[in-house]
């Protein structure tokens, strides 16, 4: 009879299942390309290199369908690698938690993994997946809640068991809560330590709103007021089957699959869910300078923007073209801020628009003290420009070009493919927003990008926020002609001594 296998055995095993599969046919397909040097083979100049044309995105098949439950479930295989991973979206997010708690959705991501089951103990779940090279990970952020696990195709049983008992009945035990608000409470106190950190926190607020679920941050008081009580109810209330959307891809059999699924989700009960409406949005202050005085800095780090759209606008692809004449190395903004005048370490713009709620507009980066006013007002006169001047014909291919090259980076394999696809149906998208997004960039014209930039770039509504040594930067603020406004980053101290 064969004896069982050790966990050294297992682990090395594991590693020479991968070395086979993975690392020696990239070595042969490497070795395969390899031709001797000729002495005729002379380097040529960028100019004449010749590429491929991007490949089409390929949509590899799939299938969708929905339990009783009304748990939505994508399967999509992929039998390269005897590997499966899954990922579920829940209906949530930190945006819907109450204004007095910010940070309960945080923590019940958090909680939900690192406490456990009510059935399998953390040291528990964290050996089983840990014998097994597996992972479940679980974690709530602004718009949703995400879980996923990963695990070898022998494992996906017992692995895919376990995510479902992580999902349904956690345990939620105070250590961990204890444990998980104290690692808040640390990275609330060096929440200021990180200049980059202070500008991009306190541009939201400025944009958004101190009180808006999109600005807000955690703070020791609402830390102290969130219970387990709290956890709970939170996690009762939106982790139920007709508010999920669970993706699973690799090596399994369909049948196989759907049957696993069936048995550990398809008992779940759903309860009828209430639809919170989302938190309006409008910008907080337009025209206005502000800054954050950290006098033991040399340089300053700046935001200049606005509030910004959503991916829906059939503009989207026009703007994001635009993004890239500004953008990025060959852009605008680095040719002449950074590279002619030199006034900037970075530079960059950036158009980010939300799928269900407006983004922001942002132009930023960082330079030495004495130069804040002159990158200010450099940065300002490239986006006028864009607005009020038709851009070269080589700029727009150029930066069609890098938008298509990115763009296809996103569908490598079919997990990313996947989880663009799932993104799409939680948001309400269209399936084929993906060739929509496509087709509307390579459509897009020199004219299109004067357009949108006339339109959705707004002088009149930029914010600017400067954080750095003030001694040296505020006298030059008022030569901008606007409102100059000192902004209060003190961190509030715990009301209470600390604890769970």
């Amino acid at each position: 009879m064969r004896s069982p296998e050790t966990q050294s055995q297992r682990t090395i095993r594991i590693a020479v299942i991968t070395f086979c599969l993975v690392v020696i046919p990239l070595l042969l397909v490497w070795l395969s390309t390899l031709q001797p040097v000729r002495a005729d083979d002379t380097p040529k100049h960028y100019t004449n290199l010749t590429f491929d044309p991007l490949p089409q995105v390929q949509i590899p098949n799939y299938s969708r369908y929905q339990l009783e439950n009304g748990l939505t479930v994508y399967l999509m295989e992929d039998h390269e690698l005897p590997l499966v991973g899954g990922t579920l979206l829940v209906r949530t997010g930190d945006r819907l938690e109450p204004a007095a708690k910010v940070g309960l959705a945080t923590l019940t991501g958090t909680v939900l993994r690192s406490g456990g089951t009510q059935k399998t103990s953390a040291d528990q779940l964290n050996q089983v997946l840990e014998q097994r090279a597996a992972s479940i990970e679980t974690s709530i952020g602004e718009t949703s809640g995400n879980a996923s696990f990963n695990c070898l195709t022998e494992d996906v049983d017992i692995v895919f068991r376990l995510f479902a008992e992580t999902l349904r009945s956690p345990a939620f035990p105070d250590d961990k809560l204890a444990l998980a608000k104290n690692q808040a409470r640390g990275s609330i106190a060096r929440r200021n330590d990180d200049p980059n950190g202070i500008t991009s926190r306190e541009f939201q607020k400025l944009i958004y709103g101190n009180n808006s679920p999109y600005a807000r941050t955690v703070e020791y008081a609402t830390l102290d007021n969130i219970s387990r009580e709290d956890i709970i109810q939170f996690h009762q209330q939106y982790f139920q089957p007709n508010n999920l959307i669970l993706g699973v891809v690799g090596d399994f059999e369909p049948e196989a699959m759907r049957q696993l699924i069936q048995a550990t989700f398809g008992d779940w009960k759903s309860t009828p869910s209430v639809k919170k409406p989302l938190p309006s949005v409008s910008q907080t202050f337009r025209g206005s300078v502000f800054f954050v005085n950290q006098p033991q800095l040399t340089q300053s780090s700046i935001q200049i923007g606005h509030l910004g759209g959503q991916l829906d606008s059939p503009d989207y692809p026009a703007l994001a073209v635009m993004n890239e004449v500004l953008n990025g190395f060959g852009g605008r903004l680095f040719n002449e801020v950074r590279s002619r005048q030199g006034l900037a370490y970075s530079v960059y713009a950036a158009w980010s628009p939300r799928y269900d709620y407006p983004g922001m507009f942002i132009a930023g980066g960082q330079t030495r003290s004495d130069a804040t006013v002159s990158f200010i007002r450099s940065v300002k006169a490239e986006l006028e420009k864009i607005r009020t001047t038709q851009i070269a014909p080589e700029e727009l291919q150029y930066a069609k070009d890098i938008v298509l090259n990115s763009f296809i980076f996103n569908f490598q394999n079919p997990g990313q493919t996947l989880s663009r696809l799932m993104g799409y149906d939680y948001y309400g998208y269209p399936q084929d927003f993906i060739f929509r997004y496509r087709n509307g960039v390579e459509a897009v014209t020199v004219a299109d990008v004067q357009r949108v930039a006339k339109t959705y770039l707004k002088p009149e509504n930029l914010v600017t926020l400067v954080v750095g040594n003030m001694a040296d930067v505020r006298p030059g603020l008022a030569s901008l002609g606007l409102p100059v406004r000192e902004l209060d980053v003190t961190i509030p101290p715990p009301a209470r001594p600390q604890g769970a």
